[in-house]
């Protein structure tokens, strides 16, 4: 294949930590971290990577203004077009700072912008957070990170403590809100039932006015544990009683709503310290989990990134496939998609026309511009399937012959 369609077709690079939102038709990925050599090393601050979901091509973007430090585990979302990034840890450690980007820029330049002119009081610094987005607010929760002496509260478990200058690093199962419209910070009084156990590494996702937490952990304890937040009335759920069968204990997994009332749980690190690979998908309406079968059990992935597209896949990005803690070499740059409902008849259409477009590539100039520009897409689409296929099946190759 010729050099200019190798680059067309490059990927993302790999990392894990990192930060992925969907707007319209792409999906954007920042931030993160690799190992090289045994070191953590930090992804440019400056470089945004954009997925077309139609084409399937990957593009980087240089960023420009206010930008936040290389980070990991920094938490993503986007509302209204703009991607916004809270906490994090860098070299300097823990963070409390939040920036926004404008993701539907017209003249195709990316600039940061750090929120400094808030109200009310920021979160203390702090990573592997999570977040729901409801009626233009980013709602946290949780996270690892340090407090003062006298910032010490029931929202904290301490895991360890610099005396001399009191300082406290520990789980955090306390909630904070940030209203976009009115750039202003708050802490809601919660109202009732029993909170989740401090705890970081979890996953939160919102169906309706419920904001749902699955997971995470807090000391040496992982866990599989799910309970829900009112977003109106800041109750608490309490543990979710579910009936049947449920997912392992797990950190470093993804939640992802899918339709109106079911959550698709995908991966993690076991208690045991083994990376997973298992998908669930729990109903609100039944109150149980149903473990998909069809996975496969050779793509395990933790601290990955799960965002849903269009037509209701999960597109899994990034994560490693290795127990970061013990052996952080295993990095993943390639996109994983779950297709969690039958595509339209249309998707499925495009799709036969571009896996066969060597074989109808004397009707395809006759169809209608419209739908010629998207058959066009979804050729390049499978263009660039089978260019990384036949890429990784050469890597394999090699690296087989190498070992022998």
């Amino acid at each position: 294949m010729a050099a200019d369609s190798a680059e067309q077709f490059c990927v993302a690079e790999e990392r894990s930590g990192h930060c992925a939102v969907v707007d319209g038709n792409f999906l954007y990925v920042w931030g993160g971290y690799v190992s090289i050599e045994e070191n953590e090393v930090y992804l440019p601050n400056d470089e945004l990577w954009i997925y077309e979901m139609d084409s399937g091509l990957w593009t980087m973007h240089l960023m420009e203004g206010e930008l936040p430090t290389s980070m990991s585990g920094s938490c993503g979302a986007s509302i209204n077009g703009k991607l916004y990034i809270f906490g994090g840890f860098d070299d300097k450690g823990y963070s409390n700072r939040l920036y926004y980007v404008n993701l539907r820029t017209k003249n195709g330049t990316y600039r940061w912008k750090k929120i400094t002119n808030f109200k009310g009081q920021p979160p203390t610094p702090r990573d592997k957070l999570s977040c729901w987005v409801y009626k233009d607010r980013l709602i946290y929760f949780g996270g690892y990170g340090c407090r003062k002496h006298n910032e010490l509260s029931d929202c904290f478990d301490v895991h360890d403590a610099f005396w001399e200058g009191q300082i406290f690093w520990g789980w955090h199962n306390d909630v904070h809100v940030f209203d976009t419209t009115t750039q202003t910070w708050s802490q809601p009084a919660i109202r009732g039932g029993d909170p989740p156990q401090p705890r970081a590494a979890h996953t939160c996702a919102v169906l309706g006015n419920k904001g749902y937490i699955f997971g995470g952990r807090v000391l040496q304890t992982r866990m599989n544990d799910l309970h829900c937040l009112n977003l109106d009335t800041w109750t608490w759920s309490g543990r979710i009683n579910i009936s049947g069968e449920k997912p392992k204990d797990r950190s470093w997994h993804t939640l992802t709503p899918i339709g109106d009332d079911r959550l698709f749980l995908f991966g993690g690190l076991s208690s045991d310290n083994v990376p997973l690979s298992d998908g669930w998908i729990h109903s609100v309406t039944t109150n149980g989990w149903k473990q998909l079968t069809h996975l496969p059990k050779s793509r395990p992935r933790l601290w990955h990134t799960a965002c849903l597209g269009k037509e209701g896949e999960v597109m899994v990005f990034g994560g490693s496939k290795d127990d970061l803690h013990f052996m952080d070499t295993g990095h993943c740059s390639d996109l994983l998609i779950f297709q969690t409902q039958p595509y339209s008849l249309l998707r499925l259409c495009l799709d036969c026309i571009g896996k066969n477009a060597a074989l109808l590539e004397n009707q395809i100039p006759c169809l209608p511009s419209k739908l010629l520009q998207q058959v066009l897409k979804k050729i390049t689409f499978w263009a660039a399937v089978n260019h990384r296929q036949e890429k990784k099946a050469e890597t394999e190759r090699q690296s087989q012959l190498n070992s022998t």
